[in-house]
This record gives C-alpha cells, sequence and structure tokens, in this order.
C-alpha cells in the first residue's frame, strides 16, 4: 500500500471510529433518560451504589447477585420472596446503575462495600448469592457473624478449583480477562451496541458475524448461552440488560473480577460460617463444583445441599420456585423466622 493508500485507509478508519464515539455517546445519553434507576442510589465507599427494595417484614433479605449480573438477575425471586420479607437486591460497583470504583476488586473489600451500601437496612439479614456472589456471602457471614442469619448460595462457584487452578483453569481466566478487555473497547466504540440493537431487530447473523470477528467462536458462544439466560427475563427487562451490556463499565469490571477470582477464593475457602445454610447445587453441576458444594453445606451446623435437576447454572431463571422456598425455608430457621 502506497503513502496515498495509507493517507486514505488513515482517514477512512479515523471517521469510522469517530462515528462509532458520537453513536455509542448518544446511546448512553438516551439510556440514562430511558432507564434512569428503579431504586435508590446510596453513598458507599467512593462509589454510589444502585439498591433496590421491595416488600415488609422482620426478615431482611439480601441479593447478590453473579460476577458480571445486576439486581436484574433476581427479578423472578424478588417478587415473591417480598411477599413474606423485606428484600433488597443491589448493584455492585461498575455494574448495572452503581458507578465505577477504582478500588480493588478483592473480596473484603466488596464486603465492606455491601455492608456500607445497606448501612441503613435492617439485621439479621439472610443473603442470597449466585455464583461469584457466593464468594461475597460467605466472607461476610465469615466476618460479621452478627449481621448475617443465613445464606442460600445459588450453584455458588467453586472455591477449590479457583484456589489453586489448574493451567486449564488460568487459560480460561486469562481468556476471560482478555475478551472482557476487548468487550470495554468495543463498546467504547459502539460495537457492541451496533451488535446488540441488531439483535434486538430480530437479526442473527450480524451480531455473530460481529461476535466472532471481534471475539473469536469462543465469543460469540458465550454471547448466545447469555442472551438465552436473560430471555428467560421478563421481556420489558430486555431493553434495560441491552443498555447495561453496551456500558464499557461493566466489560472492565468484570475484568477485574476475573482477575481477582483466584486471589478472593483463597480468602474464602477456610471460612467459617456459623449460620443456617442452604446450597443449592444446579442439576448439571461438574463433580468438582458439586463436591464444594457439599463441603459448603457439611461445614455448617445447619447445612444442607439440595440438588436442583432439570436447570443449568442459572438456578434462579430456570427454577426460581426452589430458590424462594430455601429462602422461605432459611428465614424460618433463623433467628428471626418469619
Amino acid at each position: 500500500m502506497g503513502g496515498l493508500g495509507l493517507i486514505v485507509f488513515g482517514l477512512v478508519a479515523g471517521v469510522f471510529v469517530l462515528a462509532g464515539l458520537v453513536f455509542q455517546a448518544l446511546g448512553l445519553a438516551r439510556d440514562r433518560k430511558r432507564f434512569p434507576p428503579p431504586g435508590r442510589m446510596v453513598e458507599a465507599g467512593g462509589a454510589r451504589l444502585h439498591v433496590d427494595c421491595e416488600g415488609e417484614g422482620r426478615a431482611v433479605v439480601i441479593f447478590e447477585a453473579g460476577i458480571a449480573a445486576t439486581s436484574l438477575s433476581w427479578k423472578l425471586v424478588q417478587p415473591q420472596v417480598a411477599k413474606f420479607a423485606r428484600t433488597v437486591s443491589y448493584d455492585r460497583a461498575g455494574l448495572g446503575w452503581s458507578e465505577a470504583s477504582s478500588k480493588p476488586r478483592l473480596v473484603t473489600e466488596l464486603v465492606e462495600e455491601l455492608r456500607c451500601g445497606l448501612a441503613d437496612v435492617g439485621g439479621p439479614r439472610v443473603v442470597v448469592a449466585h455464583s461469584f456472589g457466593g464468594l461475597i456471602a460467605m466472607a461476610y457471614a465469615s466476618r460479621y457473624p452478627a449481621e448475617v442469619a443465613g445464606l442460600v448460595l445459588v450453584d455458588p462457584v467453586g472455591l477449590a478449583e479457583w484456589a489453586s487452578p489448574t493451567e486449564a483453569h488460568r487459560r480460561m481466566l486469562r481468556r476471560g480477562i482478555f475478551l472482557s478487555r476487548c468487550g470495554a473497547v468495543l463498546a467504547r466504540l459502539g460495537v457492541v451496541r451496533l451488535a446488540l440493537d441488531l439483535l434486538a431487530g430480530g437479526s442473527r447473523k450480524g451480531p455473530q458475524m460481529i461476535a466472532r470477528a471481534s471475539s473469536g467462536r469462543s465469543g460469540a458462544a458465550f454471547t448466545e448461552r447469555m442472551v438465552g439466560e436473560i430471555r428467560k427475563l421478563p421481556r420489558e427487562l430486555w431493553p434495560m440488560i441491552q443498555a447495561h451490556w453496551c456500558d464499557p463499565k461493566c466489560f472492565d469490571t468484570m475484568g477485574r473480577y476475573l482477575k481477582a477470582l483466584p486471589e478472593n477464593a483463597v480468602g474464602v475457602l477456610d471460612s467459617k460460617i456459623g449460620v443456617p445454610v442452604i446450597v443449592l447445587s444446579a442439576g448439571n453441576a461438574s463433580a468438582g463444583q458439586r463436591g464444594d458444594h457439599e463441603r459448603i453445606a457439611r461445614e455448617s451446623a445447619q447445612g444442607r445441599m439440595e440438588i436442583v435437576e432439570g436447570c443449568g447454572h442459572w438456578v434462579q431463571l430456570d427454577r426460581p420456585e426452589a430458590v424462594v422456598r430455601a429462602v422461605r425455608e432459611v428465614t424460618e430457621t433463623s433467628s428471626f423466622g418469619v
């Protein structure tokens, strides 16, 4: 390519980049107007967190989402639990409607942000946590036992396998961190927004081509799986979740969580939990994950594990009634009852 060709290529590339930046900026501004936070914003250690409360009662139930999920992931469960308890779901810093935090994403910091954000919420509390959220719930119960009445761990992340990851697990982490960083760049350039707009409009080939071009087959497969899970939620929530995925901060935050996962798993592995615990293990959990779930339940004097057949990792979307039933059981056996 000659000098003139390079100049033309640079100009065309610059135009596309500028168009993408403008497209993304306008989209973010539109999303803020269309989807204001349904709950309230509270200060928590330097970043404002979105907190959504429903229901009344002596029992207080806190919902902790998965690694890159938000309070919306509990929308099939929280309204049902709110019929017999005061419920609180929230978005961790950098996710959903919450502001990003510059502090390390270590579990000790996440527990303090949780406590700070829920300072005006009564206690003790039953914490219901999905996947990565289980790390935070167990660390919270271990560090502040007087504030936690019980735990419901929904297919929690395997502590042992991530505290001492195999080379295969390390590759998974490196791949996940790389894809998160790529996603953040593509979100800033409006590419993620374009792909999701096409997908929402009914196109499948366009988004698949973009996903494969940007992150390969594994990234495209991950996107397909996540879209399938999200579609189990009420349709009116889909545009809100799409808006969250278009925000670069969610990719940045997910990468930081993945990077800190082994260190966080080590920090929680030997946590002592002295409250009632129900571990809901997905029907398709691996042998290693199932063993870890059994160990967590066994280490609590009032713990048990339940295999939830016919569902995948997102138990609260596949079998929300199983989660609601477990929450009721823990609240009834905890110090305050229902």
